[in-house]
């Protein structure tokens, strides 16, 4: 027997709805994190606490935990190119938050979409070595990934670990970032963001520097924390999330860092494991934001 009173629920939460109108929409292109730490799974949730619609395009599976990576299992080219198609030919994308890529044909998978579909931001989170400093990315692939991908980026976010890669040295003092940010910016990327986690320091100092000349800093006391496992690939995660709600990039930026900051020290007491745990992605989860149909 039907049920009406579920039925009429139903019809009047639909007629609710405002017409016209869509999800904030963000695609992560990136590894799956079996931990739910980093990767995939720290994009997703952190899309959802902040308001948006997040959709996935998978490029590697790993086994990994709180203390390392163990095993990495590539998804094959076709499959990655059949997943992005299949998001973005239906749903579309706002922004587009690019993670962990294993291979030159991965890279080459994304950089063809990114001619393909036009989506207008585009954040570049170049992993190429986790928390536990398991190497995630071998030197043919970092070779083609800032020959293909740094000039189709809105903005790259590596970190010192990332950017000593980069440019074959380590980066070992704040006073340097404003020099390394200009080389990042010569190897054809339009925006840096230098991130300085990882400076044994006092304040942690993240540098934007940009093509036109733009430079930021944003400094904010460390949070004592051992649960720091996916800050980058959360970081990167907001800053597309608020582009995708309409930010410009330096107040994406801040918005991003402030996230980020809370969720580590919501979490920091938190234990998760027996090595480098997760933030608290829901610390302050906000409803889903919406925006007209036709915008963006």
């Amino acid at each position: 027997m039907r049920d009406h009173n579920k039925a009429d629920n139903k019809a009047a939460d639909t007629a609710a709805l405002p017409p016209g109108f869509r999800y904030a929409r963000v695609l992560a292109i990136a590894g799956s994190d079996s931990g739910g730490g980093a990767g995939i799974q720290a994009d997703l949730k952190t899309f959802s606490a902040l308001g948006c619609y997040g959709m996935t395009a998978i490029t590697a599976i790993t086994a990994q935990n709180t203390l390392g990576v163990s095993a990495i299992h590539n998804v094959p080219a076709a499959v990655l190119r059949a997943q992005i198609c299949a998001l973005l030919d239906d749903i579309g994308a706002d922004a587009i938050k690019i993670g962990m890529l294993h291979s030159p044909e991965a890279v080459g998978v994304v950089a063809q979409a990114l001619d393909d579909y036009r989506i207008a931001h585009v954040v570049l989170d170049p992993v190429m070595v986790a928390t536990s400093g398991d190497r995630l990315m071998a030197q043919e692939t970092v070779q083609v990934l800032v020959a293909e991908l740094f000039h189709r980026a809105t903005l790259i976010t590596p970190n010192l670990d990332e950017a000593a890669l980069l440019l074959g040295r380590p980066i070992t003092q704040a006073s340097e970032f404003d020099a390394a940010t200009r080389e990042l910016l010569a190897l054809g990327a339009p925006a840096v963001l230098l991130k300085g986690g990882h400076l044994v320091a006092d304040e942690v100092v993240d540098v934007l520097a940009t093509g036109d000349g733009h430079t930021q800093r944003w400094a904010s006391p460390r949070i004592a924390s051992r649960n720091v496992h996916g800050t980058g690939c959360t970081l990167s995660s907001a800053i597309a999330a608020h582009l995708a709600l309409g930010l410009g990039l330096p107040q994406a930026i801040t918005e991003a860092r402030r996230y980020v900051l809370a969720a580590i020290a919501s979490g920091a007491a938190v234990h998760t494991g027996a090595g480098h745990g997760p933030l608290n992605h829901a610390h302050a989860p906000q409803a889903m934001r919406l925006l007209p149909v036709g915008k963006g």
